[in-house]
């Protein structure tokens, strides 16, 4: 249960103001039909945190717990800053211009988004220091509902109550007590 929540409360976080959570907002605004984006970020995560994370298991399996634990608190320092940059996304190359539907359009372009995205590292991290796996796989995809079917169906409302400022400050001090306790070694950890 610890690996489920501390996923979904990692990348909810994360995903605030991301670049995927822009892109739910240019597909409800440009097809204004909710249910089929929301299914389609469902499948494209699924698909994307999967792989994610067993990338990261096979990772820890590959170099050890010991270079691991260093791999994994300077990710997380890392993804600390990254998170105090904010996302930006071209509204006209948000979005597949070739005529498929709604679903598929969305999966295809979440899944996209997702490679080499916050989220996503966060996963392969995650994927590396936290057992059962499919727990964190989880726990990242309904974190990344939890921030995106929101802007779905709500869109505009939504992100202008939530400041995101203050929403990628808390994230990045996050990442960085995880990135400082991973190094140093210290509670719930791979070395354990």
């Amino acid at each position: 249960m610890e690996a489920f929540l501390i996923s979904t409360g990692i990348v909810a976080l994360a995903e605030m103001g991301d670049k995927t959570q822009l892109l739910a907002l240019v597909l409800a605004a440009r097809f204004k039909r909710p249910w089929p984006i929301v299914w389609g970020i469902l499948a494209a995560t699924l698909l994307n945190h999967a792989l994610a994370g067993l990338a990261g298991a096979w990772i820890m399996a590959t170099v050890g717990p010991d270079v691991m634990r260093w791999v994994l608190g300077v990710s997380f320092l890392a993804m600390a800053l990254w998170m105090l940059i904010p996302d930006k996304l071209d509204d006209d190359n948000a979005v597949p211009q070739r005529r498929m539907g709604v679903f598929f359009i969305t999966t295809w372009a979440f899944f996209l988004a997702e490679m080499g995205d916050k989220t996503q590292i966060a996963t392969v991290a995650l994927g590396a220091q936290y057992e059962p796996l499919y727990a964190v796989v989880l726990g990242t995809t309904f974190g990344m509902m939890l921030a995106n079917a929101p802007v779905v169906f709500f869109g505009d409302k939504l992100t202008r109550r939530v400041p995101i400022n203050l929403v990628h400050s808390i994230a990045a001090l996050i990442f960085a007590v995880l990135g400082v306790l991973t190094l140093l070694g210290v509670g719930k950890s791979f070395m354990a």
